[in-house]
C-alpha cells in the first residue's frame, strides 16, 4: 500500500512537471511568433518595397523570415537581429528611418514645409486686408 502510494505520488510529480514543461513551450513558441510579427513588420520588402516583410510572399520576403526565425529560435533579440539585416540589406530595409545626422532632413522637413506654408498664408492674408 505505501508502494503504491509513492508510486502514486511520483506519477502525479511527473505529470505536473510535464504540464508545467508543456506551457513553458506554448508561451515559449507564443514569444517567438510574437516577436517574428514585430521584427518582419518593421522591414521592408526589397521586392515589393510597399509592403512590410511580414505582408509579403515574394522569394526575399521569404528568406528574410528563415533568417529572422533562425535567429530567435537560437536566442537572439529584436535590436540585434535588426541590426544584423540592416548591416547586410542598408538602411533603406527599415520602415522606419533611424533618427540621426543622416536623416535629420528626412524627419525635419515636414515641420520646415508646414512652417513655410504657414508664413506663405499668414503674408498672403495680411496683403487681402492691406488692399481693401
Amino acid at each position: 500500500m505505501k508502494l503504491t502510494h509513492i508510486f502514486s505520488n511520483k506519477i502525479k510529480l511527473i505529470v505536473l512537471f510535464s504540464i508545467i514543461f508543456k506551457s513553458s513551450i506554448v508561451f515559449s513558441d507564443q514569444n517567438i511568433e510574437k516577436e517574428f510579427k514585430d521584427i518582419t513588420s518593421k522591414l521592408r520588402c526589397m521586392t515589393c518595397q510597399n509592403q512590410t516583410i511580414y505582408d509579403s510572399e515574394a522569394d526575399f520576403s521569404i528568406n528574410i523570415k528563415k533568417i529572422i526565425r533562425q535567429k530567435l529560435n537560437s536566442g537572439e533579440n529584436e535590436k540585434k537581429i535588426i541590426q544584423f539585416i540592416e548591416e547586410r540589406y542598408g538602411e533603406y530595409i527599415l520602415f522606419e528611418p533611424k533618427f540621426d545626422k543622416k536623416n535629420i532632413f528626412l524627419w525635419t522637413f515636414p515641420f520646415i514645409i508646414l512652417c513655410l506654408s504657414l508664413v506663405f498664408l499668414f503674408i498672403r492674408i495680411k496683403g487681402n486686408k492691406d488692399s481693401k
